[in-house]
């Protein structure tokens, strides 16, 4: 017997549960396959329109910076220029993904771009969130080889490129268009639910930025 088996064992012993009961593996079954909502905030209630403009708000809010483009075309240049506003180099570390990769980065000719999970050394990110959530101003990142994890936590800039069409208005529907994005049995292996950059005020209550990932985070909203 595992330790995992052990720990389940005597949890069964002293809630007086037989593994084996049919209603209640009818009971889980029917909690996994249901998929409960919770309850929605107000706010998460809007028109497209509205959940873009007040995903910005709340993002700004958590000292996150935003800039809107009209077209995907128009994403090397607002790459470029947020490296130039914050005086960085012109190096990305970008993954797989296709949307990224399939840019016009020739209208930036001089940013640099390394493909592939971050090995620590680089200072900006830039990722494709899956989607955003309007009432926290908060971006979902799906794991993959598309757009690695490391990139989320590894280098000080994280720049998420975001379409408008995808910020829904609350963390119910996130999950929702994520099951029918992958499908039951085939969900990614980690999603990363990210409001801000990397903060905490663990120390005299003191806040910092930067602590356990990116102490900027620059989202980039099509459309």
């Amino acid at each position: 017997m595992s330790a995992r088996d052990a720990v389940l064992s005597r949890i069964r012993r002293s809630l007086g549960a037989d593994a084996s009961d049919p209603g209640r593996r009818a009971i889980v079954i029917a909690r996994l396959e249901g998929t409960p909502r919770g309850v929605v905030p107000k706010r998460g209630q809007l028109l497209r329109a509205d959940r873009v403009t007040l995903f910005c708000e709340m993002a700004e809010k958590v000292s996150a910076t935003v800039t809107p483009v009209a077209t995907y075309e128009a994403v090397p240049e607002a790459v470029a220029g947020y490296l130039r506003d914050q005086n960085l180099a012109a190096k990305i570390r970008v993954g797989e993904d296709a949307r990224l990769n399939s840019l016009p980065w020739n209208l930036a000719p001089h940013v640099i771009i390394r493909r592939g999970p971050s090995d620590g050394d680089d200072r900006v990110a830039v990722s494709h969130a899956v989607a955003g959530v309007a009432e926290s101003g908060t971006l979902v990142l799906a794991s993959g080889p598309d757009n690695p994890t490391t990139l989320n936590f590894l280098p000080e800039f994280h720049i998420v490129v975001i379409k408008g069409d995808d910020i829904l208005g609350d963390y119910e529907t996130v999950w929702d268009t994520i099951r029918v994005l992958y499908g039951r049995g085939t969900m990614p292996r980690t999603v990363n639910f990210i409001t801000g950059p990397s903060r905490s005020a663990d120390i005299e209550q003191t806040l910092l930025l930067g602590a356990h990932g990116p102490r900027r985070l620059h989202i980039v909203v099509v459309g």
